[in-house]
């Protein structure tokens, strides 16, 4: 007796299952962080193309989240016993960008792109935005998508957690077109998720961003010192965070910020190119329970590059002798210490500020700078005078911002003034031959 191999199973909570089983042609999902929206919805998307033979389009918000969802579909795909084809590596013909594909046995195509108006243009199927609300330029991506829907009856899926109201995401959670679905942390939890939400929420310390990541709430922007609308515009899915120090090399007109940290805060370095008006992050170290001499070790290596002009420093506190330390080394003409102030901390946010109403500044597609400089808040005390705030979370305590500040600050001084004020060397070897 032969017997028929058992088909292979993916096993789901009720509210992934019900979304993979939706047959809705747009359907709009706001779940919490951490729920599997990635997950369900790259094998929704999966099944979905099989079933209607139809090219499938994945847009994720930068490069890397566009390789890990297309690692989720590979998974499905080998879970579910799919021979495919994967190509990781071509570019996307015109762009910078990376076109990542996975191909079924019945030439159905799923291909991954990182979410921008000229990558998605040209292209027929179904379509996932993943965490749309956390796209930048959102509205030019959705200009550019929602014509790939016209023919074959294409289907939709948008996905995110919220991000306030400033954007298309939200918008769309008010049209009766879209099939919606909201989970939050706790509807998981009663499902069988596998989490304690108390944990979570004290642990994360900051009651307006749990809201927000696992309540699924659409919080107001008006008391944000820089709103997501302003943050994600400068978005770059291009940038590395974290790159090697030895790449910086490639780079001229540098400067750097430093918000010192010990074992409660971050130490956050923030690495700019300056181009005319324009900043470019090039890179954002980020250091806990790190100790001082390790941070000067990296910041001494960094000063050691001849494109970084200057460096400004935090130098109130535990930052003292950090700053006097690399000032020694330096020189006050490359190292800027500042104590922080209101009026400084005035002057210097309202300097960042600037860039980001201007769009004169690109950082790099990452959740905690992008929660870490939505969480500043700017207050006017009853004397009149600015005074900024930040509530202190697992992920910071907006000290991204404060280093991406200082170097906005650093950059925004004269290159032209860069004479030594002091030059130490050995004696010379032939001082006493009567050469001179």
């Amino acid at each position: 007796m032969v017997h028929a191999k058992p088909k292979p199973v993916i096993p789901l909570l009720d509210f992934q299952r019900e979304d993979i089983e939706s047959n809705a042609r747009f359907r709009w999902s706001c779940w919490a962080r951490q729920t599997g929206k990635s997950f369900t919805k790259s094998l929704r998307r999966v099944i979905r193309g099989i079933k209607r033979r139809r090219n499938q389009i994945f847009l994720s918000a930068s490069e890397r989240q566009s390789k890990e969802l297309m690692q989720k579909a590979r998974m499905h795909c080998q879970a579910l016993e799919i021979a495919t084809t994967f190509d990781n590596n071509p570019i996307l013909k015109g762009t910078k960008y990376n076109q990542l594909e996975i191909e079924l046995p019945n030439g159905v195509r799923i291909i991954g792109l990182p979410a921008n108006p000229e990558t998605v243009r040209g292209f027929t199927g179904d379509v996932f935005l993943d965490e749309f609300a956390m796209h930048a330029h959102d509205r030019d991506i959705w200009a550019a998508i929602f014509p790939t829907l016209l023919r074959g009856n294409g289907e939709l899926d948008v996905a995110s957690t919220p991000k306030g109201k400033n954007n298309v995401f939200y918008d769309l959670s008010q049209n009766d077109r879209f099939e919606k679905s909201v989970v939050t942390l706790d509807d998981a939890i009663a499902q069988c998720l596998n989490i304690n939400a108390d944990d979570i929420r004290a642990s994360m310390g900051d009651d307006e961003l749990y809201r927000q990541e696992f309540n699924c709430e659409f919080l107001d922007e008006s008391t944000a010192f820089l709103t997501h609308d302003m943050i994600t515009t400068c978005q770059d899915p291009t940038l590395d965070k974290t790159p090697d120090i030895t790449t910086l090399n490639e780079f001229e007109n540098l400067c750097i910020g430093v918000d010192v940290g010990r074992k409660r805060d971050l130490t956050v370095i923030w690495i700019i190119q300056r181009e005319y008006d324009h900043l470019i992050t090039r890179a954002v170290y980020e250091r806990q329970n790190e100790t001082f001499q390790n941070q000067f070790d990296l910041l001494a290596s960094l000063l050691d590059n001849k494109h970084v002009h200057r460096l400004a420093i935090d130098a109130g506190g535990i930052g003292m002798q950090l700053a006097e330390s690399l000032v020694d080394r330096a020189g006050q003409h490359r190292v800027t210490p500042v104590t922080f102030t209101n009026t400084i901390k005035n002057e210097l946010a309202n300097k960042l500020r600037i860039h980001f109403e201007n769009r004169s500044i690109r950082i790099p597609v990452d959740p905690d700078i992008r929660n870490d400089f939505h969480s500043l808040r700017r207050t006017i005390t009853t004397t009149g005078l600015a005074r900024f705030d930040a509530q202190r979370s697992q992920t910071g305590h907006a000290d991204r911002f404060w280093a991406a500040a200082l170097a906005t600050s650093a950059a925004a001084q004269n290159f032209t003034n860069t004479n030594p004020q002091h030059l130490t060397i050995k004696p010379l070897a032939f001082a006493n031959t009567g050469t001179w």
